[in-house]
């Protein structure tokens, strides 16, 4: 029997349209499958959340069509400004500055709201003959076998194809169902996400503070008077933080912040998160591959969540495509590897390396203090060192997928 797709892919947040347009472009066929109603969140109005997409994920987003329809709602990070410090007594005098300046390659990455990539993705994914939109149903079971995988929706209906793909979250019910298991752990730590509206212009920097209880994110949006945040509290903290009315909530919020853009409001809804790191032991099964959170997910003190699945996206999308080019099972043992091996490394050592720089800055020791201080002072006096950070900050090291490098495959 003909399946009806090339590959199957569970989730349509970020990762499984970038995923499913990358298959369509090199002629496979698609069924995407989202448990959520297409519109709800393309028509969302503005709410801060955003994301920091680096140089190499806005290249893939570039070679698949999305770029065009986003690139001008996007912010330029031109500088991003690190620092230690205590609420109320402001910054540490050690600094690390990156600068664009410092790299050929133009802005260091982007800002984007959710809510213009989200929708151009469905936009995009709507107008691919080859793509197949399934949104508002569930899967409740998968089976696996020689030929190829299969799911059962909530609704009855039965789809088949080469392979499976779970781009579902954390909590993947794509993996769970293969049988993959999860490690990881939690940081006692909840982001607070919200925008602010500032008097000062921005200029285009993100600035990364870092404090005892978590780190603060204030990251620049589009027209220079706004930003979104992503403030790390301890658990305890943040529940009371956002259960307060929004005066006292930017009450609290404001000897954080500090003064250095002005006076701020709130300026969106205000959400949170708990912050945990999740690792899938494989990223792989028989005729399923895991990508994004549903194989890592990170802490966001680098803002390096999406971008590390794109780098999967790109990765996953090479070797399938190949692979059905030189006339292979996409779905084989032997393409699902090189998939794994391409990926399982880099992102298991970012997701460590996050949870290292979390764990060295969120706590309030005076010897570590003085230590990292001492370490950030010692990285922005040294060019080359610190050129290195901002190649790795934008994505640009490394074993790149050719979408990442802004090839078509």
């Amino acid at each position: 029997m003909t399946p009806d797709a090339d590959i199957l892919i569970v989730g349509g947040g970020l990762n499984g349209p970038a995923l499913a347009l990358a298959l369509a472009q090199g002629g496979l066929r698609v069924a995407v499958i989202d448990n959520r109603p297409a519109p709800a969140r393309a028509e969302a109005g503005f709410d801060g959340r955003a994301y920091a997409l680096a140089i190499a994920s806005k290249r893939l987003l570039t070679v698949t069509g999305i770029w065009p329809r986003v690139g001008d709602k996007a912010q330029p990070i031109h500088k991003i400004k690190a620092t230690d410090g205590l609420a109320g007594q402001g910054p540490a005098p050690f600094f690390l500055t990156f600068d664009a300046a410092e790299i050929e390659e133009g802005p260091m990455g982007f800002l984007l709201e959710d809510r213009f990539l989200y929708a151009a993705f469905w936009q995009a994914m709507a107008e691919t003959p080859n793509i197949t939109l399934l949104s508002g149903e569930n899967v409740v079971a998968q089976e696996t076998g020689a030929q190829g995988a299969s799911v059962t929706l909530a609704s009855g209906k039965t789809l088949t194809g080469r392979l499976l793909v779970g781009c579902d979250g954390r909590g993947s019910g794509t993996a769970a169902r293969a049988g993959i298991r999860r490690v990881g752990w939690g940081y006692g730590q909840t982001a607070l996400v919200t925008a602010i509206r500032h008097d000062g212009d921005h200029q285009g920097i993100a600035h990364q503070f870092f404090m005892p209880e978590g780190p603060l994110a204030i990251l620049p949006l589009k027209g220079g008077h706004h930003s979104s945040i992503v403030w790390s509290e301890t658990t305890e903290n943040a529940a009371r933080i956002q259960a307060l009315p929004d005066a006292d909530y930017l009450a609290a919020l404001r000897p954080r912040f500090g003064d250095f853009l002005g006076e701020i409001a709130l300026a969106g809804d205000r959400f949170t998160y708990p912050l945990s790191l999740s690792l899938a032991e494989r990223f792989i099964a028989p005729r399923v591959a895991l990508v994004g959170d549903a194989a890592h997910g990170v802490h966001p003190i680098a803002g390096q969540g999406l971008n590390l699945g794109l780098r999967d996206v790109g990765a996953l999308a090479q070797v399938a495509i190949e692979a059905a080019r030189r006339g292979e099972d996409i779905g084989s043992q032997t393409t699902l590897e090189a998939y794994q091996r391409w990926r399982r490394f880099d992102a298991t050592t970012l997701a460590l390396g996050m949870d290292t720089v979390n764990r060295l800055f969120s706590n309030d020791n005076p010897i570590l203090r003085a230590g990292r201080d001492l370490g950030l002072g010692i990285v922005n006096a040294l060019p080359g060192l610190r050129r290195r950070f901002i190649r790795q900050a934008a994505g640009l090291q490394g074993d790149l997928p050719r979408l990442l490098a802004g090839q078509a495959i």
